[in-house]
């Protein structure tokens, strides 16, 4: 699984300081830090940036591509002039994150990603919000793909988000999810695949294995890369191939099975399976049944 590291973002106390403050050394040292932790590309998020926002896109990714210039960014704002700014400046083939299936956006936006080429995160949220199933997905999929091809952005450039939500509050959606990502290649082939991961276990209190879990399920489904904390060891190990074993008992619940593994800890990945794929309800408590 390729991981889109999540945590350069404005919300973060120390992150955001600096970004106000103009200050580059806490913001170099997260960027080699995700290096260090082999993310393949590290997501510029500055929320709305409304005031200011074209000059702080370009001088962070300068920033960061002072220490890390062989990694990708992805450059993540509502702002789309701050977009523009951190496209100009990118010195490896940058990735938008991300243009909404809302016409008055895409057709902002599309022109901008065609004009320099970059790679784009197609967001499946509409004009009616988040999608009610796949195939409301599916829809939102032809019209915001189409509408890229037609601009001369090939597939294999577009990152299809289905969107994740809340375990706790959406459980369905998560299985609608995997559902969608399923039908994909046959909608939009060669097209890649990405996710805001850490959506389908916010506001619990269980979010590594949640979201572990959940991006074992998304790859057999053929999820391409996940945006992701990289200071999770086990779900990077889990996206390096490093721990087949949890991949094996979540495999075996999707396909129908109720693995009784010796562990504690595969227990645990056991009956997230379970719920994720909605076999049992949520609840905070659900370890512990």
């Amino acid at each position: 699984m390729k991981i889109i590291g999540e945590s350069l973002n404005v919300m973060g106390r120390v992150i955001g300081r600096a970004m106000k403050e103009r200050d580059p050394k806490p913001i170099q040292a997260l960027a080699l830090e995700q290096k260090e932790a082999r993310v393949d590309w590290i997501d510029i998020n500055l929320g709305p940036a409304k005031k200011g926002g074209p000059e702080l896109m370009e001088w962070i990714v300068n920033v960061v591509q002072e220490v890390v210039p062989d990694v990708p960014l992805a450059l993540d704002t509502s702002n789309i002039e701050a977009i523009e700014a951190g496209l100009k400046v990118a010195k490896v083939k940058p990735l938008i994150n991300s243009i909404m299936a809302r016409p008055e956006r895409y057709t902002a936006m599309i022109p901008i990603a065609a004009k320099y080429n970059a790679q784009v995160v197609a967001l499946m949220w509409g004009p009616e919000g988040l999608p009610r199933d796949e195939n409301e997905r599916a829809a939102l999929c032809v019209e915001l793909t189409y509408a890229m091809n037609e601009a001369g952005i090939p597939n294999e450039d577009i990152f299809v988000d289905g969107i994740v939500t809340p375990v706790n509050i959406q459980q369905p959606q998560l299985m609608s999810l995997l559902a969608f990502q399923e039908m994909l290649q046959d909608i939009c082939p060669g097209a890649k695949s990405t996710n805001g991961l850490s959506n389908c276990s916010n506001g619990t209190p269980h979010r590594p294995i949640l979201n572990q879990t959940y991006m074992i399920m998304l790859e057999r489904k053929g999820m391409y890369s996940c945006i992701a904390d990289h200071e999770d060891a086990t779900l990077m190990a889990i996206a390096r191939g490093e721990r087949p074993d949890i991949v094996e008992v979540v495999h075996q619940v999707m396909d129908g099975a109720s693995p009784k593994p010796d562990s504690k800890e595969l227990i645990d990945y056991v009956k997230t399976a379970q719920v994720l794929l909605g076999h049992t309800l949520y609840s905070d408590s659900y370890l512990e049944l």
